[in-house]
């Protein structure tokens, strides 16, 4: 793929909002200066407060939903607090068409239908997974056993000719719509099995005060994400808002 994202112009297409619309940048741009990125169910708070990071970031996000309504609304509300910032409503559809990088981040309920309904418009690009398949019963939060082995593997299933990296499982919802130094001393684990699609996202992970760890193939996945289920456990019981860093890592 091209090191530069294809850019979005509101004239492109009618499912996009005009508020804030993306350019075209020069193509000289570093590529872990300035990306466009899609997101699928970017008005949930997971996605939103991704959303939010990258743009802080500086990069330009294109937030997709199955309402364009509610994409619209998210993106004017990250505009309001970041009035520089370049964050553009769409259709998931629209926002995966018109990105080179896309970040899928909708429950897993659903999740093999979704992914496979954009596999045509997700072809060649780097689908960035941070889905959780996370289960609640009366003793807490498990993992939901997942025929594939996680939603990542089976996102790489269903739309093979993508190149699927998992990563940004384990920040706080919270924490990302926050302001300030709140992140830095969390690590962003990344797995996949395209070598250059994850240096795209350890690069995206360090644009937003993260340290990006790669730590291994797409198969990884089955073991970062119902991680997810300890932190929710962990959090509930100290009332806090605890992320994962790893220690004894080189520091360059």
């Amino acid at each position: 793929m091209s090191p530069h994202p294809d850019s979005v112009s509101p004239s492109s297409s009618p499912e996009v909002d005009t508020g804030g619309s993306l350019r075209h940048q020069p193509s000289e741009a570093p590529l872990e200066k300035v990306l466009e990125i899609g997101f699928i169910g970017g008005t949930g708070p997971q996605g939103k407060g991704l959303a939010y990071q990258f743009a802080r970031a500086g990069h330009r996000v294109l937030i997709g939903s199955r309402s364009l309504e509610r994409a619209q609304a998210t993106a004017t509300e990250i505009r309001a607090r970041l009035p520089a910032a370049t964050a553009v409503g769409a259709t998931n559809e629209t926002a995966a068409a018109k990105t080179q990088v896309i970040v899928v981040a909708i429950p897993y309920a659903g999740h093999a239908e979704t992914v496979r309904s954009l596999r045509p418009v997700l072809a060649g690009k780097i689908v960035v997974s941070c889905v959780n398949p996370l289960g609640f019963d009366r003793t807490g939060p498990f993992g939901l056993a997942v025929p594939d082995g996680s939603a990542a593997e089976e996102a790489g299933r269903i739309t093979p000719e993508s190149r699927v990296v998992g990563a940004f499982h384990h920040v706080s919802a919270v924490n990302l719509w926050r302001d300030g130094d709140t992140l830095s001393h969390e690590d962003i684990l990344v797995c996949g099995d395209d070598d250059e699609a994850k240096t795209v996202v350890l690069q995206l992970a360090r644009s937003v005060g993260h340290r990006g760890v790669d730590v291994g193939a797409l198969r990884m996945a089955r073991i970062l994400e119902p991680l997810t289920a300890v932190l929710v456990s962990v959090n509930k019981r100290y009332q806090t808002r605890s992320g994962v860093a790893l220690v004894g890592l080189p520091t360059s």
